[in-house]
């Protein structure tokens, strides 16, 4: 009602006026008559209105005549379920357990040394020996000595048993031969130390003392023997993974200096984190059949910490992500032929992201037509000419 009063108002205004000249917009609003101010904005609104309706019918017109070489080209991919995997990828170096350097045991020349480098060694097989300084020639003096109180001991122990004799001669004898016999095993230990023998079975890979040196424990390496059978790689995990690597973990290993590459997994995962790097150890077994593998060599490693047998996947490369932080991608909102359609912008939680893929948690449906070629040059509700 207001609205009819102002343009009343506004009529009975003009009509008024003496001169048949209509008042300009610049003397309207000169007039400070804010009735006729309203009208006349009131009077523009409609015809504005009624501009828009018709250019928007023109528009449509005009659409009609337009192909799809008239709009922008892009590509799509059809979103899909399909088998995730997400890998880490490190470094780490192979090593043994079995892996040392053979010292001496016992003081004196080093006589016999019965290797050298290369060989392949079974455990307790004799690799040198070290001159006992006499040490055999006093052992089989006491053997001897042995021999007669084993006699003694025996006899008296007979007479003891038909109680002949006095218990004392008996436990004399005893003593002596308890004495002896253990004096002798203590000669035969320090004697055994004289031969240096393989604690395990595995390769003679450096000899370091030659025949007839001096040696003394602990002070000497004689010789180092690795066993390559039984290799591991050990590597450093950084912390944030401390819930997804554990025991069982499936790896790939690749030797880049070998050109060698097998599937593993891994053995063993640290208990203690390092707080100097916030990382924590594993270990992953690594099969070497023909030793070619070697302590110390460089192992490229990508553990499997995750997998999504039903993962609803995307290339990562189109994803976009707006001022705000948010990820997003353009999808087809309605095809208004076969090849020409408008767009709609879909925000997305991403998952993990790995070799050119995405996984997405949610935020679109399976069989989503997304762009994925020309999503660079675009904007929510353009209309497209999708690429055949």
């Amino acid at each position: 009602m207001k609205n009819l009063i102002y343009i009343a108002s506004f009529a009975f205004i003009l009509q008024s006026c003496q001169s048949d000249k209509p008042m300009s917009t610049q003397e309207i609003l000169e007039s400070n008559d804010q009735a006729l101010i309203q009208a006349k904005k009131l009077e523009l609104a409609d015809r504005y209105s009624k501009l828009s309706d018709t250019l928007s019918e023109f528009n449509q017109a005009l659409e009609s005549f337009k192909t799809a070489d008239d709009y922008p080209l892009i590509e799509t991919y059809s979103v899909q379920e399909m088998n995730f995997s997400h890998f880490i990828k490190l470094q780490g170096d192979v090593d043994t357990k079995q892996n040392i350097i053979v010292y001496p045991e016992y003081s004196g020349v080093l006589s016999q040394v019965y290797v050298k480098e290369g060989d392949r060694v079974k455990k307790n097989q004799l690799l040198a020996k070290i001159d006992d300084g006499g040490l055999s020639q006093q052992l089989a003096q006491l053997e001897i000595k042995f021999e007669l109180a084993k006699t003694t001991f025996e006899r008296q122990q007979r007479l003891w048993e038909q109680k002949i004799g006095s218990e004392m001669q008996f436990l004399q004898a005893k003593a002596s031969y308890e004495s002896q016999e253990r004096a002798i095993k203590q000669f035969q230990d320090q004697l055994e130390r004289t031969y240096v023998r393989a604690p395990f079975t595995g390769i003679v890979d450096d000899v370091f003392t030659e025949q007839g040196q001096v040696v003394n424990p602990g002070q000497n390496q004689l010789m180092r023997i690795v066993n390559l059978d039984h290799m591991y790689i050990k590597a450093e995990i950084p912390e944030v993974y401390v819930g997804s690597i554990k025991k069982g973990t499936k790896a790939n290993v690749y030797f880049n200096s070998l050109g060698k590459e097998f599937s593993t997994s891994v053995r063993q995962v640290g208990s203690f984190i390092n707080p100097a790097n916030r990382t924590f150890k594993i270990e992953i077994p690594v099969s070497n059949k023909d030793h070619l593998i070697k302590p110390n060599l460089i192992a490229s490693i990508s553990l499997n910490d995750y997998s999504n047998e039903h993962a609803m996947v995307i290339p990562s490369d189109i994803v976009q992500e707006d001022a705000q932080g948010q990820t997003y991608v353009y999808a087809i909102n309605k095809l208004k032929n076969k090849n020409i359609a408008s767009l709609e912008k879909k925000f997305i939680q991403p998952g993990f992201s790995y070799d050119g893929y995405l996984e997405v948690i949610s935020g679109l449906d399976l069989g989503d037509l997304i762009v994925s070629e020309g999503a660079k040059n675009i904007r929510e509700g353009v209309t497209v000419s999708i690429k055949k």
